[in-house]
């Protein structure tokens, strides 16, 4: 797939804006806060429906305006897409694809895909483990986009849930209302068949991901360090069976009921689920040196480039957002021996120094300041 146009308005800091993508490369050089890293979210909008930055809509808009609006025209195997989304300080998101108005947001994923390398992602390694949850679903809503479904019904349940447990044995505030043991089997029954559906998603995208991974990362190394990325799911998964994994949920939930009592919130279930990364057999995140985890995080982002584009069967585009000053010249050549010319790709940078020959030659560079674009 390729991104041929793209159009913002009220978006961030852009009032109007159009862009016309004619290179397999496109370098978007200014200083910071100009809107480099704004332009690479409002992809990221049309192909995740979220922001890494932001969850609420109102912060995307334009101060002093009541909507903004994100478009693009994307080339696919089976033709042109035209997306657009439009996003209000007050009020519904609306998604339009191919000039209709989608009833479900979620019939928008999948028209676009792309992968997005940020410092941020170090966070991978280092953060907790929300920050891999968040980036193992995001990947999966890519590679399935029922997944975004099958996760907000989860996500739903698990807050009514939550609200039940506050409910019955009193929160902070309020008073306990006696506890509804049929009321609970419910919420229970409801809760482990969601999450074994997103516990098994999980670990097959893991299952896939990881020997891809393990061969950017021996490559990125020198051969010399193996990665291994080990899936940890908050209920037991001894095999890939639903009835099995269910069970295994509620009798979890059994055993944790009084702990739920006394923390008066739902401590079983994939919203407590982990990703481990170990470099020879030692986790990543108590003794990788930062180079060890700049590898780590860019053989993530090569597997999963490659993972959705042989799930998918195009290439996403690769959103490199003022990251390559911070891979030394192995690493960028690595990057760049992986990306070639079949991954369309959108790089921000503060100064063009960072750069070998082979960038500047196939790349158009376009500047950014004060939510401007110009060509360079």
């Amino acid at each position: 797939m390729y991104l041929t146009h793209l159009s913002l308005r009220h978006f961030r800091n852009y009032g109007e804006q159009q862009i016309d993508f004619a290179a397999p490369k496109t370098i978007l050089v200014g200083e910071n806060a100009q809107g480099k890293s704004n332009l690479l979210e409002a992809v990221e909008l049309l192909a995740t429906l979220k922001s890494h930055r932001t969850s609420r809509d109102r912060d995307l808009v334009q101060q002093d305006q009541p909507v903004a609006q994100i478009s693009a025209s994307v080339r696919r195997d089976l033709g042109v897409a035209d997306l657009s989304l439009v996003l209000r300080q007050a009020g519904r998101r609306t998604a339009i694809l191919n000039g209709e108005k989608l009833r479900r947001q979620l019939d928008f994923l999948g028209a676009l895909n792309a992968v997005q390398f940020s410092s941020l992602d170090l966070d991978l390694v280092r953060g907790g483990p929300g920050e891999r949850r968040t980036w193992l679903d995001t990947l999966l809503v890519q590679l399935e986009p029922v997944y975004a479904h099958i996760l907000s019904q989860y996500n739903q349940v698990l807050k009514q849930r939550n609200a039940l447990i506050k409910q019955s044995y009193g929160d902070d505030e309020g008073e306990a209302a006696p506890a509804d043991a049929t009321e609970f089997a419910l919420w229970d029954a409801q809760l482990a068949a969601l999450g074994t559906r997103v516990i098994r998603r999980r670990a097959r995208a893991i299952a896939r991901l990881a020997p891809i991974a393990h061969q950017w990362h021996q490559a990125i190394s020198g051969q010399r360090e193996d990665l291994q990325i080990h899936y940890q799911p908050n209920v037991p998964m001894e095999e890939d069976d639903p009835q099995v994994i269910q069970a295994s949920f509620l009798e979890k939930i059994k055993l944790r009921a009084i702990a739920e009592q006394h923390q008066r919130t739902s401590l079983v279930g994939p919203h407590r689920d982990d990703i481990e990364f170990a470099i020879n057999d030692t986790p990543s995140r108590q003794y990788g040196s930062q180079g060890q985890q700049r590898t780590l995080v860019l053989a993530l982002k090569l597997a999963e480039l490659h993972l959705i584009d042989e799930v998918i069967g195009e290439p996403p585009l690769l959103l490199l957002d003022d990251v390559l000053a911070e891979l030394d010249l192995n690493r960028q050549n690595q990057l760049l021996d992986a990306i070639q010319d079949r991954f369309q790709t959108i790089i921000t940078t503060t100064h063009l120094g960072a750069f070998g020959s082979q960038w500047m030659t196939s790349s158009q560079i376009l500047t950014v300041k004060a939510g401007r674009i110009e060509d360079s």
